[in-house]
C-alpha cells in the first residue's frame, strides 16, 4: 500500500502507544460504485448506498425499516432524484442507472464523506456547490437528508423526486395500478403515504412545498443483482417533487417509517425534531474511541426486550453461530458487557435437545431453525468468557449467572446424549455430527438438495469446539473434566496427519470408522491455538500454522481451501449456483483471520515482538480493505486469487468482530 494513503487511513487509539497498535480510519474514500456506505437504526433497518450516489443494488434504500425488529424488513423509499433550478437552468445533482446500461448525466461528485454520517460534496458545471448529508437515527426508523449550499448566490432552488417504493427488501416493484400515489396532507410540510395495504406507512416532513405529480420511474437497473444472476430491474413510483429555497438555508427532509418505534413528528414539531435528531447523532457519535467501534455498533440490534446481532448487511439476520462469534469482538473486546449479556441471557432462553437455533426466520409463524452442530457450542465459548471477564461483575447478576450456567449444562448434557442430527458423544470422547443431506457446520452452502461441503462425521474444528466448552462447562460442573481429558487424549491421536504436517479436516467420515478426509482447509487453526485451549504440542501447533499460512494466507484472510485441491474455485462469480458451490471451495473468509493470528502469536510465544510481527503481517493488509466495498467495515469473503475482490455482505458482523478482538485484546500489549 501507498505510505501516503496509509498514513492518511490510520490514526492512533487512545490507549498506549508502545502496546497497541494503529487502528484504521478513512479519510481518502473512492467516488465508484463499489465503494458503499451504511447507517444501520440499531432495530434492524438501514439506508445504504454507494458513495457514487447509484444505487447498485436492491437493498440500497434511503428508509428501509423492520416491521417486526429484527426481521420482517421493508424497502419503503428507495431514494430520490433531485436537481437544482437555477438562472442558468436546470442541474442536475443525483444520478441513476437504468436498463439496458444506462446512467443519467449529474453534477460531479467532488468528495464523500463518513465522519460523522455520509456526507456528498456536488460541484454542478457552473460552480455551484451542494453538500448531502444522510444520518440515520438510532433506536427509531428515521432518517434525515440534509442538502446545504455551499456557494453564496441567489434564487437557486432544489428540486427532490421521492422514489417509493413498499416491498420486503429481498424483493423487486413493478409498475401496478394498486400503488397508491395520494399523500395524506398533515399539515406543516408534514405529508404521509400509505403506499399499499399491509406496509408500513411513509411519513415526511420537510421546510419546503410539495407539489403532487405522480410518475413512474421505469427499469432502474441494478448491476450488482444482475451479476449475481438474480432479477435486477425495478420500477419505483414517484408521487411528487419537494422543492425548497435553498439560498434562503438548509433543506431539511425528514422520514419516518409508520411502525410504533417510529418518532412522532408533527406539524407543529417538525423542523425542531429534525435539529434535535441532528444533534443528538452528533454528540452520541462523538462518544466512540474509534471509527471501527462506531461501526461495530451497526451490528447490534433489538430483538423484542432483548438485544442480538445483525450477521450481515444488506441481506443477513441474526444468525446463532454469527451471533456468538461475533459477540466476543463486538461487545467483550469493546467492553459492551451490558450488551453481551442481554443477548446470552436472552438466547439462553431458546435451548432445546441442547441445541441452539442457527437462524429465526423473517416471517412471523415458522419456527427456529435447529440446523448448526456449533452454533451451542460458540454460546458455551461466549457466555464462559463473559462470565470469567475482569469487569463483568456489576452487570450479571447471580440469576444470569445461573441462567447462562444452566444454558451452558443443557448444551453439554444435550449433546454428550445425542440430539438432532445424528450430533452425539461417541465412544473415543470426540462429537459426531451428520446425516444425509445436512450441512451443521460454518461450511454450510446447500444448493436445491445438493451439499456442497457436508464434512459428515467427526469434524477438526467441531471437536476444537467441543473440547473448549467441555472445558469451560468444567469450570461450572466438575463432571464434565474426565470428558475434557478423554476427548483431549483422543484427539490428538486421530487428527494428526503426519504425512501433511497437519490436521485432518473430518475423521470418520460419513460414519465409516477411519475414513479420513485430508483436505487442507482453515478449520484446524481452531485446535491449533485460535480457541481458549489449545489441543496440540507446540511443535505440532507450529506446523499446522505454517501449512495453513503457506497454502490459504492471503492479504485479506484464510482461503477456505487450499489451491491444490481438485475442487478448488479461484473466483466467487456469477449465478447462484456457481457462487453456492464456491462458497467453500477456496473463497477467502476475514473473519478466519482471528483464529489464525490469535494461534500464531501463541505459537510463537506470545510476547510482545511476536504480537507487532502478527500485526504488521496479517493486519496491515486489511486495514487498505476498509475503505473498499464496506466503507469502514470488512466484508463477508473474497475471491480466492488476486486481486482478491470482495464479495458477498459488504458489511459483516464477524469479519470487523475478529478484527476488533485482535486489535484490542489478542495483540494489545
Amino acid at each position: 500500500m501507498n505510505d501516503s494513503i496509509r498514513s492518511a487511513m490510520l490514526e492512533r487509539l487512545p490507549r498506549d502507544p508502545e502496546t497497541l497498535p494503529m487502528a484504521p480510519t478513512i479519510s481518502e474514500i473512492p467516488i465508484d460504485t463499489r465503494s458503499e456506505w451504511l447507517e444501520a437504526d440499531g432495530l434492524g433497518g438501514f439506508a445504504s448506498g454507494t458513495s457514487a450516489g447509484v444505487p447498485t443494488r436492491r437493498y440500497h434504500a434511503l428508509l428501509l425499516a423492520a416491521a417486526r425488529p429484527p426481521a420482517d424488513r421493508r424497502v419503503l423509499v428507495n431514494g430520490f432524484v433531485a436537481w437544482l433550478e437555477t438562472p442558468q437552468g436546470p442541474q442536475a445533482l443525483t444520478r441513476h442507472h437504468y436498463a439496458p446500461g444506462v446512467t443519467t448525466e449529474a453534477a460531479q461528485i467532488e468528495r464523500f464523506r463518513l465522519d460523522p454520517w455520509p456526507c456528498t460534496h456536488y460541484v454542478t458545471p457552473h460552480g455551484l456547490r451542494v453538500s448531502q448529508e444522510i444520518i440515520v437515527e438510532r433506536g427509531s426508523p428515521s432518517v434525515l437528508v440534509r442538502f446545504r449550499l455551499e456557494t453564496e448566490v441567489a434564487n437557486v432552488s432544489l428540486c427532490v423526486r421521492p422514489l417509493l417504493s413498499g416491498r420486503d427488501f429481498h424483493a423487486l416493484q413493478r409498475e401496478n395500478a394498486a400503488f397508491r400515489f395520494e399523500p395524506v396532507r398533515r399539515g406543516g410540510g408534514l405529508l404521509e403515504w400509505c403506499t399499499y395495504d399491509g406496509m408500513p406507512s411513509v411519513q415526511s416532513y420537510t421546510n419546503g412545498s410539495y407539489e403532487h405529480a405522480p410518475e413512474w420511474y421505469r427499469n432502474l437497473r441494478y448491476v450488482e443483482e444482475s451479476a449475481r444472476g438474480l432479477d435486477c430491474d425495478e420500477d419505483l413510483a414517484a408521487p411528487g417533487i419537494l422543492r425548497f429555497d435553498l439560498s434562503a438555508g438548509d433543506a431539511i427532509w425528514l422520514l419516518c417509517a409508520g411502525t410504533p418505534r417510529a418518532r412522532q413528528v408533527t406539524e407543529t414539531n417538525g423542523e425542531a425534531s429534525a435539529r434535535e435528531l441532528i444533534e443528538r447523532e452528533r454528540a452520541r457519535r462523538a462518544r466512540f474511541s474509534s471509527p471501527l467501534e462506531r461501526s461495530a455498533e451497526a451490528y447490534l440490534v433489538e430483538r423484542g426486550a432483548s438485544e442480538t446481532i445483525i450477521a450481515g448487511y444488506p441481506w443477513f439476520g441474526d444468525w446463532g453461530r454469527d451471533t456468538f462469534i461475533a459477540l466476543r469482538g463486538l461487545c467483550l473486546a469493546t467492553e459492551r458487557l451490558a450488551t453481551a449479556r442481554n443477548i446470552l441471557v436472552g438466547w439462553a432462553s431458546v435451548v432445546s435437545e441442547g441445541m441452539l437455533p442457527n437462524r429465526f426466520p423473517d416471517q412471523s409463524g415458522e419456527a427456529p431453525e435447529y440446523n448448526s452442530v456449533d452454533a451451542s457450542l460458540w454460546f458455551v465459548i461466549a457466555a464462559s468468557e463473559l462470565m470469567n471477564h475482569h469487569a463483568a461483575g456489576p452487570v450479571l447478576s447471580e440469576v444470569d449467572r445461573r441462567v447462562l450456567a444452566d444454558a451452558i449444562r443443557q448444551i453439554i448434557r444435550g449433546y454428550a446424549r445425542g440430539t438432532r442430527f445424528g450430533i452425539g458423544l461417541d465412544e473415543d470422547g470426540l462429537l459426531r455430527a451428520g446425516q444425509l443431506g445436512s450441512q451443521l457446520t460454518w461450511m454450510d452452502a446447500k444448493v436445491g438438495d445438493y451439499v456442497v461441503t457436508p464434512r459428515s462425521g467427526k469434524v477438526v474444528e467441531i471437536q476444537a469446539l467441543w473440547l473448549n466448552a467441555l472445558h469451560a462447562a468444567g469450570q461450572i460442573s466438575p463432571e464434565f473434566g474426565a470428558l475434557f481429558a478423554q476427548g483431549r487424549l483422543s484427539f490428538e491421536k486421530r487428527f494428526w496427519n503426519s504425512e501433511a504436517g497437519a490436521l485432518y479436516d473430518v475423521v470418520d467420515v460419513d460414519g465409516q470408522a477411519g475414513a479420513v478426509d485430508a483436505t487442507i482447509r482453515p478449520n484446524q487453526v481452531f485446535a491449533a491455538g485460535g480457541l481458549p485451549v489449545t489441543l496440540l504440542d507446540p511443535i505440532r501447533a507450529r506446523r499446522v500454522l505454517d501449512v495453513v499460512e503457506d497454502e490459504l494466507w492471503t492479504p485479506l484472510g484464510l482461503r477456505s481451501l487450499s489451491p491444490r485441491a481438485p475442487a478448488y474455485t479461484p473466483r466467487y462469480q456469477g449465478g447462484v449456483w456457481e457462487r453456492d458451490t464456491a462458497y467453500h471451495q477456496g473463497t477467502v473468509w476475514p473473519w478466519l483471520v482471528g483464529p489464525f493470528v490469535e494461534a500464531w502469536v501463541k505459537s510463537r510465544g506470545g510476547d510482545l515482538e511476536a504480537k507487532r510481527e502478527a500485526r504488521r503481517r496479517f493486519l496491515v493488509p486489511i486495514e487498505a480493505h476498509l475503505a473498499r466495498a464496506g466503507l469502514g467495515h470488512i466484508s463477508e469473503i473474497a475471491d480466492a486469487e488476486a486481486p482478491h475482490v470482495p464479495r458477498g455482505c459488504p458489511f459483516q458482523a464477524w469479519s470487523l468482530s475478529e478484527y476488533l478482538r485482535l486489535e484490542l485484546g489478542v495483540l494489545r500489549g
